[in-house]
């Protein structure tokens, strides 16, 4: 099948087919690019059209690298009917490519259960297997079940962790208070020796990501009014995306100065995360990134079985590359090494967090 892009500006027009697509993610979005825009990437969105009928959409942005390189990146993406149509993008993508892109790295939206005897492709055409830029590894909870069924489906100490929360008056759900989720996010990023884009990188998602038929939003969990959990989700079409988030020290105190009562703020902020999105329709819950290798002694291990508790179902999302001209292979390895330093500088570890 030959495919065409045509692009588009229109931001209604773009969403609404990514929104309606049945291969997607909210990473697609317009708004997601808008907020890349802040980190001076430039994004282009295309719909994917085969003989005058749309059969996918496609958000690629652009990373200028050195005078003369970029490199294009579809997050999460492309948006398509059906996989079948991979290999046509490739072709697709090298006609409206300019003279100075390297390389094109896709990661479809179509998730592959982490289960030893599932076999990941390889390659999809002239598309072969790559390391992803956002986590290959993940958790999803299916919403289409009723509460009562996902409420059992948690483990043990989860169930029993938001009957605590709910007994010391926890409450948690969506909130406007962008202060209180910053405060949350950076201290969690501090802790753990995380990078973090700039402030106005989240601003702009939260703002955009809503604007044209997805929906960016906050949830918090507080506790007498303070927020000591909480997260930044970005959704679109059945899916919702936990990106940011994590939790703070809850450090009050009795009379006699003795900490008080773990309320177990950040079980009730996943909880009411998950039944939140439940009741707006959403079908998908992805946690966002868990660990490749498992290693106890690492932040993210704490992550992973904080997120096992509210969900088993553990699924990859491989990426591949597209290789459109000949400085593709050096430059694979130049940013292989450079995220390698930045991993050094921030944490010390050669290691990537997830």
């Amino acid at each position: 099948m030959r495919l065409s892009l045509q692009e588009t500006t229109d931001p209604r027009v773009y969403d609404d087919a990514v929104r309606s697509l049945p291969i997607t993610s909210a990473l697609q979005g317009w708004g997601y690019g808008e907020a890349r825009r802040t980190l001076g990437q430039t994004p282009a969105r295309y719909l994917i059209t085969a003989d005058g009928r749309t059969v996918g959409a496609l958000q690629l942005i652009r990373k200028r690298l050195v005078p003369g390189f970029s490199t294009l990146y579809a997050p999460r993406g492309p948006a398509l009917e059906s996989l079948d149509l991979l290999p046509a993008v490739a072709d697709a993508v090298k006609k409206v490519a300019r003279p100075g892109d390297a390389l094109l790295k896709i990661e479809p939206p179509v998730p592959f259960l982490a289960d030893d005897s599932v076999i990941l492709p390889e390659s999809y055409g002239s598309f072969r297997r790559a390391e992803s830029e956002q986590p290959e590894h993940t958790i999803v909870a299916d919403l289409t079940r009723s509460e009562d069924e996902l409420f059992t489906g948690l483990h043990s100490m989860a169930r029993r962790n938001v009957r605590t929360a709910q007994k010391m008056g926890v409450v948690a759900g969506r909130d406007d208070d962008f202060d209180a989720f910053w405060e949350i996010f950076t201290a969690t990023n501090e802790r753990a020796q995380l990078g973090a884009f700039p402030r106005a990188y989240y601003e702009t998602m939260l703002r955009e990501g809503g604007a044209y038929g997805g929906e960016a939003y906050i949830v918090l969990s507080r506790v007498e009014g303070r927020a000591l959990a909480g997260g930044f989700f970005l959704a679109m079409g059945k899916g919702t995306y936990y990106l940011f988030g994590g939790s703070i020290r809850d450090d009050r105190t009795n009379a006699d100065g003795s900490p008080l009562k773990d309320a177990k703020a950040p079980d009730a902020f996943y909880w009411n995360a998950m039944l939140d999105a439940k009741r707006r329709g959403y079908e998908l819950f992805d946690f966002w990134g868990i660990p490749r290798q498992l290693d106890e002694a690492k932040h993210s291990f704490g992550v992973f079985k904080m997120k096992l508790k509210f969900s088993e179902q553990r699924v990859w999302y491989p990426a591949y590359d597209l290789n459109l001209n000949p400085a593709a292979p050096a430059i694979v390895k130049a940013l292989r090494w450079r995220k390698t330093q930045n991993n050094l500088r921030k944490r010390g570890s050669a290691d990537d967090v997830l």
